[in-house]
Parts: structure tokens; C-alpha cells; sequence
């Protein structure tokens, strides 16, 4: 198979493994199987997979790293978009049906009181808009136009996955098995970013510089 048509191959299995999930929850929806709390259920498991595959960005570089393969940083940016569309639709569902948007003003009085008392809400909702500028210049058009201060933006993806497991963390009030396994998973890919080599070679340098000579030693 040719590098294209393995390309091809592997931007198809992404988008089948991205619309999976989706697809099985609107089968679990018109089937009545979403339990005995049917939004809850479904922000829940919107939110795990929005983190999931966030953490699949993430985890593309280190791949890459480790493998040589070129392909999973051609697959990232269609990962990441996959992941910001399941937090989309996260808060939507929380807008629409636990805000009821078809009394709009009431929605927004709500939001803005759920902003302010309820912090997990507010770094869930701080995550989202942080990834709204990276989703918007995704395209090589904006690529092309940012040209270095592309990658300095989509650093912003960092902060955002943070707040993504600290709003699942602050959500959960019993079992935090999973919260806790991605903020794990996070902490690993965060600390393999981590400038090793300069941080090393930053102490050694102090290590190595000479002391400044004391007053005493002055008069001497």
C-alpha cells in the first residue's frame, strides 16, 4: 500500500472510530437506554469522550517520538477537532436541556449564576473556550497566516486539558477511578513535554558558576 493510500486508510478509521461513540449514544437514546437519568447519562458520557480523545491529541507527538511514524501528526489536528465537537456537544446538552433553552432569558441568568457559584462549571466552561480558538485556526489557511505564532496558540490545548480533568475531578462527588486515571494519563504526557535536557543543563550551569566573593574575602 502506498503512503497515500495508508494516509487515506487511517483518516478513515479516525473519523469511524470518532463518529462510533456518537452514533451508539443517539442508538441509545431512541431506544430508551440511557438510564434513570437520561441527561446526566448523556453529559457524562459526552464529557468522558471529549477527555478521551483530547488526550489522544496528546498523546500523537509522543508517538511520533517513540515510533518515527509521520502519520499520527497528520491525524492530530482531525483528533483534536473530534475532540472539541464532543465537548460542544457536552454544553450543549447542558444549555439545552438542564438550562431549558426555549426560555432563553432565564438560561442565561442560570448560566451566569452556575459561572459563579459552581466552580466546576467554570473551568469546565474556561476549557471550552480555550479550545474554541485552536478549533477556529485549525485550517492551513490559518496556518499559513499565524505562521510561528500558530504553534504558540495551539498551546493553549495544555491549559484546556487541564481544566478538562479538573472540571471531571470537581464534577464526580463518589467514584473518581476515572477522573483520577486521566489526570494520570495527562500528568505522563505533560511531564514527556517537559524540557529535560535544558532544565539538566540550567543546573549544571549553576552548579558550575563561581560564588561571588563574600565581603570578607573582598578585604582579603
Amino acid at each position: 500500500m502506498s503512503p497515500a493510500a495508508s494516509l487515506w486508510t487511517a483518516r478513515a478509521l479516525v473519523w469511524i472510530g470518532c463518529l462510533t461513540p456518537l452514533a451508539l449514544l443517539v442508538d441509545r437514546t431512541l431506544n430508551g437506554g440511557l438510564g434513570a437519568n437520561p441527561i446526566e447519562y448523556l453529559e457524562r458520557a459526552l464529557g468522558d469522550w471529549s477527555l478521551r480523545f483530547l488526550l489522544l491529541t496528546l498523546c500523537m507527538t509522543p508517538l511520533r517520538s517513540f515510533t518515527g511514524w509521520i502519520w499520527p501528526l497528520k491525524l492530530r489536528r482531525t483528533v483534536g477537532l473530534w475532540a472539541y465537537a464532543y465537548i460542544c456537544l457536552h454544553f450543549a446538552v447542558y444549555i439545552v436541556f438542564d438550562l431549558n433553552i426555549l426560555e432563553p432569558a432565564r438560561a442565561l441568568a442560570q448560566l451566569a449564576e452556575d459561572l459563579v457559584k459552581r466552580l466546576y462549571i467554570t473551568v469546565g466552561f474556561a476549557a471550552w473556550l480555550f479550545m474554541l480558538p485552536l478549533a477556529i485556526t485549525s485550517t492551513d489557511g490559518w496556518q499559513r497566516r499565524l505562521k510561528r505564532k500558530w504553534k504558540t496558540l495551539h498551546k493553549l490545548i495544555y491549559p484546556a486539558a487541564v481544566l478538562g480533568v479538573l472540571h471531571y475531578i470537581w464534577l464526580v462527588k463518589k467514584d473518581l477511578s476515572d477522573p483520577l486515571l486521566y489526570a494520570a494519563i495527562l500528568s505522563i504526557l505533560l511531564l514527556w513535554r517537559w524540557p529535560w535536557p535544558k532544565v539538566r543543563s540550567a543546573i549544571l550551569r549553576a552548579r558550575s558558576t563561581p560564588a561571588a566573593p563574600t565581603s570578607d574575602q573582598t578585604l582579603r
